[in-house]
């Protein structure tokens, strides 16, 4: 497995609704902001060994928070939806 791979795909995303999409064969992960549609597809398939139907991505935007008199943002990121074909799953846990 290609380190750059690895690079691309940053963390799973676990949530409430991200563990319901994953019912539904979607999976959400935390990637390279620089990474396009195609990079995080090859990786996917490299790095999990499945076949990837579909991707969408969005770019989630700092949100402004505070920890008593200090304020701050979080960190932006870039979030990938992966979906993959029927019968594919990815085991997370």
């Amino acid at each position: 497995m290609d380190v750059k791979y690895l690079e691309i795909i940053k963390a799973p995303v676990i949530t409430e609704k991200s563990q319901d999409r994953a019912n539904i064969g979607q999976y959400v992960f935390k990637v390279d902001s620089r990474a396009n549609k195609t990079e995080i597809k090859n990786a996917i398939e490299k790095i999990f060994k499945v076949k990837v139907k579909e991707i969408r991505t969005l770019n989630v935007k700092p949100k402004k928070r505070r920890v008593g008199r200090y304020s701050g943002f979080t960190n932006k990121y870039k979030k990938a939806i992966i979906t993959l074909e029927n019968g594919q799953t990815i085991d997370l846990g």
